[in-house]
């Protein structure tokens, strides 16, 4: 897709975000609050599904080129607030040093073997940056201070969910369909929807819809930060600027 973030800027992302969620978490009255974002989870869960995760993908990554996820045996994240941040921070910094010490292009295993993202730790950085952020607005929204996602962040958060998420060989028991998205900060990606057979292409910058010989069936103009939001499902399409079949974006991203 090209002009993705590096992996020295995905790493500086990821300990910007760690930084705000610890600080969330920080100002959260308790660990027990339930997070509105993630209805089924307290904060406490919030931040041991992170920990746990942060760990699962540190081996990944470690483990190098594989045809199966490492296996992960590891303790379970605390409960006491002080340490469980602790605990978090380590966790984050450990998978920081395994992404640095493989570089961007080595390879390892991935969820997302047939989709246009490639099998390496650059491209799991990408991911992993992507649900540290959401997770990040998640723990803000417990608190009662979300803050948009940083642009370069959202804007890469929005290439990366339709090439990784998007992208690929899933059922879509519908008609083939068109769905161009348009950001604010200037990006247009074009995703084509069908059974077994779903890609995405960057449109050129300034494209709008009903340009070129194929037309959008829906087509959705938003800032990245409600889009990847959007997509996460932390905010409904009702909140974006469409054009055509609004149903598709539900039956899509629902």
């Amino acid at each position: 897709m090209g002009n993705t973030l590096e992996l020295a800027d995905l790493m500086r992302l990821m300990q910007e975000r760690s930084i705000a969620f610890q600080a969330a978490v920080a100002a959260a009255p308790s660990l027990d609050v339930q997070v509105p974002t993630c209805p089924e989870w307290t904060l406490l869960d919030l931040v041991q599904h992170l920990v746990e995760g942060r760990r699962k993908w540190t081996a990944i990554v470690a483990a190098g080129p594989a045809d199966a996820a490492a296996i992960v045996s590891a303790p379970v994240a605390p409960r006491e607030r002080e340490a469980l941040l602790n605990c978090f921070a380590t966790a984050v910094q450990e998978q920081l040093d395994a992404l640095r010490e493989a570089g961007p292009d080595r390879g390892c295993w991935t969820w997302w073997g047939d989709s246009q993202s490639p099998q390496t730790s650059g491209a799991v950085a990408r991911d992993q940056l992507q649900q540290l952020a959401v997770h990040t607005y998640d723990a803000q929204v417990t608190v009662g201070a979300p803050q948009p996602l940083p642009s370069e962040l959202a804007v890469d958060g929005v290439d990366e969910f339709l090439t990784t998420r998007c992208a690929g060989t899933e059922p879509w028991p519908h008609e083939p369909v068109v769905v161009d998205y348009h950001v604010a900060e200037g990006r247009s990606w074009r995703l084509w929807v069908s059974d077994g057979r779903t890609r995405t292409a960057r449109l050129p910058d300034g494209a709008t819809a009903g340009e070129g010989p194929e037309k959008a069936d829906v087509a959705v103009w938003a800032t990245a930060n409600e889009l990847v939001l959007f997509f996460y499902g932390r905010i409904q399409s009702e909140s974006l600027r469409t054009e055509g079949d609004r149903g598709i974006l539900d039956r899509l991203h629902g």
